[in-house]
Parts: C-alpha cells; sequence; structure tokens
C-alpha cells in the first residue's frame, strides 16, 4: 500500500474515513458506520450519489477549499481538485494557456518536460480513481442482494435504480478521462473479489470498449435532456461521453469510428432541448445555469462548494497587472494564466479582431509573446470565466466563484458533428457548414465570418475549436487526435522545453501522461507507458 491516502463519504453521515492507495480499487473505504446502518437513514442513496457528483467539484468533505480534509493526500488541497488537474493537464502543455507560477513540478506542465513523480499528474491519476472507488462502492451497495437484505421497498429500489444509472455514467466518465491521459490503467468494477489481489491493469482498448457499452447500456436509464435536475447526467450528456469517445476511438483502439461519433451529436442535437446562447460570455459567467447551451455542467456555488480548484482557480489565476479584480467579481488577482500568442493568432487581426471571442483577451500592460513563463506581464490574459452575472452582478462570494464549468455543451457537438462528417463519418456537409457558420455567426454577430465549403477543412476545424473552446479542457485530447500535440509539425510557445520560447519538437511518448512511481511501486500488476 502506498503512502497516499483517500477519504470517502458514504452518504448522509459523511463519516467515511481513510482509504489507503488511491487505486487500490478492491479495498472497502474504511468507516465507523457501515452499509448495515448508514442506508437506515432517509435519503441516504440519494446523498451518497450527492458525494458522487460532488467529487468533480469539491475536494474533500467540508466544501471549504484548502482548510483541510480533502479526499486525495500529499498535495495541497486546492490542488487536487478533479476540473483543475483535468484542466491543467489538458491546457497548460498546448498551444492555448501557460502558468507563471513556480510549485514544484508545474512550470514543467507549460512545456510537455513531466516526469513519473509529477505531483499534479499524480493528483490527476488519483482523483480519478478516487471517483472510479467511490462509483464502485456506491453500486456495490444498491446491489439487489444489498437491497433486499435492508428490505427496501418497491419505491426505494425505483428510485435506487435511477441513481445507479447515474452513477454508472460518473464511473464512465472518469474512466474515459482515465484512458485519454494515461491509457492503459488499472481496471475494477463493484463485482470485484475485495482485497483479494493488486487491481489488474486494462489496455485502453478494453477499457474503451467498457466505457462505451456501459454508456449504452444505461443512456436509456437515464432522464431525456432537460429532465433531470441540472448537473445531473441525461441521456445527452451520455451521447456527449460517447461521442469524444467514438471520435478519439482511432487514438484510443487504432480503429476509427467517425459515424458513431456522428451519430452520437446527431441524438444530442436532435433532442432539440439545447441552442446556442445569444451571448458567447454568458456561457461563462455567475448565472451560467441559465445557459441554454450547456449540456452537462459542474456546478459551482460560492457559499456551498467552495474549492480552490474549478473556476474559482480558473477566474482567479487569470487576474493580475493592471487588471481591475472587481470587475471579473472577486477581491484580487493571482496573478498566473496566460494565453500562449499561438492562441491570439487564431484569430484574424488577434486580440483586435472582428470575431468578437478575441474580446475576452486583455491586453493593458500586457506583451503578446512571451520569454519567461514566470512573467505574468508577458502574454496576453484571457479572463474567459468571470464570478459575475450577465446583469453585472458579482457573485455571492468574492473569494470563491459561483460559475460552473460547461464540461458540454452544444457547439462543441456542432464542430463534432462537422470533423465526423470530414473524416468519412457520413452525415450532411452542407448541415455541417450550417452549424459551424451558426458557431461564426453569434462569433461575427452576422454573417461577415461565414465559411464556403471550400474552407471547411480538418484543418480549419481544429482551428475553429481552439476559437470557441479555448481554455474549456478539450485542446490536448484535439491535437493528440491531430497528430500534432508531439513531433515538431507544429510548435508553439515553450513545447517541448521551458528553455525554447518559439517551441521545438518534443517525443512522441508525451502522448499520454505516465503512471505514477507510487503506484508502479505498490502494484505489480502496473507497466510504465513507453518512453517513461
Amino acid at each position: 500500500m502506498n503512502t497516499r491516502a483517500v477519504k470517502t463519504v458514504a452518504a448522509a453521515v459523511l463519516l467515511l474515513g481513510a482509504v489507503p492507495a488511491c487505486t487500490d480499487l478492491t479495498t472497502y473505504p474504511q468507516s465507523e458506520v457501515s452499509g448495515g446502518n448508514i442506508f437506515n437513514e432517509p435519503g441516504a442513496y440519494r446523498s451518497f450519489l450527492a458525494k458522487l457528483y460532488a467529487g468533480l467539484a469539491v475536494t474533500g468533505m467540508r466544501g471549504e477549499g484548502g482548510a483541510g480534509d480533502g479526499d486525495v493526500a500529499g498535495i495541497d488541497e486546492g490542488f487536487s481538485q478533479y476540473i483543475r488537474q483535468w484542466w491543467q493537464l489538458q491546457e497548460l502543455p498546448t498551444d492555448e494557456a501557460v502558468i507563471a507560477w513556480g510549485d514544484k513540478d508545474l512550470p514543467e506542465m507549460n512545456s510537455g518536460e513531466w516526469g513519473t513523480a509529477n505531483q499534479f499528474v499524480q493528483a490527476m491519476y488519483y482523483r480519478v480513481f478516487f471517483q472510479v472507488a467511490l462509483a464502485n462502492e456506491f453500486l456495490r451497495e444498491t446491489s439487489d442482494e444489498k437491497l433486499s437484505e435492508r428490505g427496501e421497498s418497491a419505491e426505494v429500489r425505483t428510485e435506487v435504480a435511477a441513481y445507479r444509472a447515474e452513477a454508472r455514467f460518473l464511473r464512465a466518465l472518469s474512466y474515459w478521462h482515465a484512458i485519454d491521459l494515461f491509457g492503459n490503467v488499472p481496471f475494477v468494477l463493484e463485482t470485484d473479489n475485495l482485497g483479494a489481489n493488486a487491481p489488474p491493469q486494462a489496455s485502453r482498448a478494453q477499457v474503451f470498449d467498457f466505457v462505451v457499452s456501459e454508456l449504452n447500456a444505461v443512456r436509456t436509464e437515464l432522464p431525456a435532456a432537460g429532465q433531470n435536475q441540472y448537473g445531473r447526467a441525461s441521456q445527452a450528456a451520455a451521447d456527449m461521453v460517447l461521442a469524444k469517445l467514438y471520435l478519439n476511438s482511432a487514438v484510443y483502439t487504432g480503429t476509427a469510428r467517425y459515424a458513431d461519433a456522428r451519430q452520437a451529436v446527431e441524438r444530442v442535437i436532435a433532442t432539440g432541448r439545447f441552442q446556442l446562447d445569444d451571448q458567447y460570455q454568458h456561457v461563462f459567467l455567475a448565472d451560467n445555469h441559465t445557459s441554454p447551451e450547456i449540456i452537462f455542467a459542474v456546478p459551482f456555488d460560492g457559499r456551498n462548494t467552495r474549492t480552490y480548484g474549478g473556476t474559482t482557480f480558473l477566474i482567479h489565476a487569470s487576474v493580475g497587472g493592471s487588471m481591475p479584480a472587481a470587475n471579473y467579481g472577486i477581491g484580487g488577482g493571482w496573478w498566473g494564466l496566460r494565453a500562449k500568442p499561438e492562441l491570439v493568432g487564431k484569430f484574424p487581426g488577434g486580440a483586435a479582431s472582428a470575431d468578437r471571442r478575441a474580446n475576452i483577451f486583455y491586453t493593458d500592460g500586457q506583451t503578446l509573446n512571451i520569454t519567461a513563463v514566470d512573467k505574468f506581464n508577458e502574454g496576453f490574459t484571457a479572463p474567459k470565466y468571470r464570478n459575475v452575472t450577465s446583469a453585472g452582478v458579482r457573485g455571492s462570494d468574492a473569494g470563491f466563484a459561483d460559475t460552473d464549468f460547461p464540461m458540454f455543451r452544444l457547439a462543441d457537438a456542432y464542430l463534432m458533428y462537422a470533423e465526423a462528417v470530414l473524416r468519412g463519418g457520413g452525415g450532411s456537409a452542407s448541415t455541417a457548414l450550417e452549424y459551424v457558420n451558426q458557431i461564426r455567426r453569434r462569433a461575427y454577430g452576422n454573417a461577415s465570418g461565414d465559411v464556403t465549403a471550400a474552407q471547411l477543412t480538418l484543418d480549419f476545424i481544429l482551428d475553429e475549436r481552439a476559437r470557441e473552446l479555448f481554455w474549456e479542457a478539450h485542446r490536448r485530447t484535439d491535437l493528440v487526435r491531430y497528430g500534432r500535440f508531439t513531433g515538431g509539425s507544429y510548435l508553439w510557445a515553450f513545447k517541448g522545453s521551458r528553455a525554447a520560447p518559439g517551441g521545438m519538437a518534443s517525443p512522441s511518448h508525451l502522448n499520454l501522461y505516465p503512471i505514477p512511481t507510487s503506484d508502479l511501486a505498490t502494484n505489480p500488476n502496473l507497466t510504465q507507458n513507453p518512453g517513461y
């Protein structure tokens, strides 16, 4: 057992204690209470499910940011937050973002120079498998056998069946993140013999097949789009994860499945429940829960789900220099995140582009180019997320954000449809063009930004994804899919080396992050990814 620990919470009492070894997924969570008595509490099943969702947002049991009681031990609690780490691993090594801070192992994330003991890579790995372990425990405690032992009523059984579908969705979501980032990973389900053996390592393709099968199995058990509580899983959310899996299937399994990707997003679009928001910026404001565009979000609340990760991190870390912090709904900036110049260059005219998405860049006192990552005034800032409402009212707290993180939204579905069509996945070329131009008409305010069928190429889609979805934790996956995350065909600032402001070719093994050395040391079934 390694020296890292996680803590899990089982339902209403919030008392489950330390679980050694995050990826010891066959170990029961240790507790002063048991499944035999905790579920006597009214609403316990719903409370346990709420903890599964909360695992994407908060870092521990108190919901007080870095105040202690973190789920993942051995790292600053704020650093361990799920969305913060997913975002950093997806954005910092790409052409979109850079961070100024010199915390141990963080500068290496800007340039792809991480090692096998990098604490930020480890934090994401452990956070993913904490979620998997928690979901497994929920499913274990809600089996037909367990419900019969407790004499649960038919009404409770119906309720729990719906909750189980959501738990399976959340487990599938984290397993997708696992194979996207780490490739071959530990793989355990709720039916495995607890504590008998170290977790086996499954291939990326095996976990892919499981997640696809699982999502297809539960999607019809989930509520239809718009029929579940905001922030909870729906059939559309499941289809978005399926679309991501299918679009990247050639990377994950060696076999392309673009037609399946197209069909998944077609189902989302066909619901008619989602529309492009009239105001692009609204999707990233403190009242974005009212946006008609968001398909699945991780909700944050400045009073009740406090964390130094999530959108609190994205907002505070993007503010510094001459930026008036109050305009972004916060008490002060953290002087950290800026846009790499290659992102700004994706917009015709740069920050002065007629494309209104470029209005997000803040240039006063900032230089476009970056010669050193630790100089905040080098690089335009990109305060895309803001703790103010569309009416200009500050969120409920100046220290912690009310802004939800939009994990999936309709514009992404439109762009995935277009890419799948261009990659030979069938569908309608004219529909693909119309979807892309709808996005661009919002960006330009009129049809001046429309592109023609001849201009709608795969290269254009990759650039348009940068313009539309920048800083939304898609970029690394996109660049890997296009074969440009590593190698020398496409360079950006600090690619491959902190000493190379213009970038340099990087080795292909960086397409995957390493399995943490701490897990390799404790689990003989694990094999490190090539190149590490």
